[in-house]
């Protein structure tokens, strides 16, 4: 409560008493309004086990989860987090997986635009035993941050570029390509490139992707990769955007969706913070 009175007092003095949807402020009181509700005699959720409770990466649920002891998942999992560590991304690595299987139905490659160290495109090689897959999956990221020319204005006045900093110094994003490789040298029929996109797409050979992942924390990247890449995707192809309804990402929310109604289509939004489009027909 202090921090939603500072933040409306911040308000009041520049003018604004009613704050615009999507702002902190915003969210803030519709947080405070659901606790409210919730607290009201009468209107309290049943007592939830532990176990029971999902409460990591942004996302607090009572629904089911179970997916999380399935032995394939946990496999899947596990070489997600030897590739960079445990982020607690278990319900987003989730619908990653969900989306490949998908993917493994069609024809085509598979395309990851932000890689990083690998955690989710190991995880779905792990999980689609990739050797056996009969189709090459690229690899696309500077592997040493953001290209911070190709970060927004907008973004940048919403401090992304000092995100940035902060991930680069905590070892959050990966500074050395040699180690993702020998992260993926297990499996064959991977293309790593390296460099800024949208300088790298041409390097994407392929004319067929069946799959394609978008993760680079800023927008004109994101929307660069999916505009050349559209064409190519095969009808009932997933993209998968994983940053889509993130907080702080919603730069990237405005660029998707303009990219979207382009082509008179809507992306779902997801509580794990991912956003999902399928190609259609």
């Amino acid at each position: 409560m202090e921090l939603l009175n500072s933040i409306k007092q911040a308000y009041f003095k520049i003018g604004i008493h009613t704050a615009p949807p999507g702002t902190l402020l915003y969210r803030l009181n519709q947080m405070v309004k659901a606790g409210s509700y919730l607290a009201q005699s009468g209107r309290r959720t049943q007592p939830v086990a532990e176990h029971a409770l999902y409460d990591q990466d942004g996302l607090r649920s009572i629904h089911n989860h179970d997916f999380m002891s399935d032995p394939a998942f946990v496999r899947a999992y596990q070489r997600g987090v030897q590739a960079a560590s445990d982020y607690h991304w278990h319900w987003r690595v989730h619908v990653g997986l969900w989306a490949a299987r998908l993917a493994a139905r069609l024809p085509g490659d598979f395309v990851e635009c932000g890689t990083n160290r690998g955690f989710l495109s190991s995880a779905i090689m792990k999980d689609l035993d990739w050797d056996k897959a009969g189709r090459r999956f690229y690899l696309l990221d500077t592997f040493s941050g953001l290209a911070e020319r190709y970060v927004s204005v907008e973004e940048k006045k919403g401090g992304v570029l000092e995100r940035n900093r902060r991930e680069l110094e905590s070892g959050f994003y990966t500074t050395s390509v040699e180690e993702v490789r020998t992260n993926f040298a297990e499996w064959k029929n991977v293309c790593i490139i390296v460099g800024a996109i949208p300088e790298t797409l041409e390097q994407i050979d392929t004319q067929c992707i069946a799959f394609l992942h978008i993760d680079m924390n800023c927008s004109p990247p994101e929307v660069a990769a999916i505009r050349h890449l559209w064409d190519r995707l095969t009808p009932g192809a997933p993209v998968l955007l994983d940053d889509y309804a993130g907080f702080g990402y919603e730069w990237q929310k405005i660029e998707m969706d303009a990219f979207a109604t382009e082509r008179e289509l809507s992306i779902l939004s997801l509580p794990t913070g991912q956003g999902l489009l399928i190609k259609p027909p």
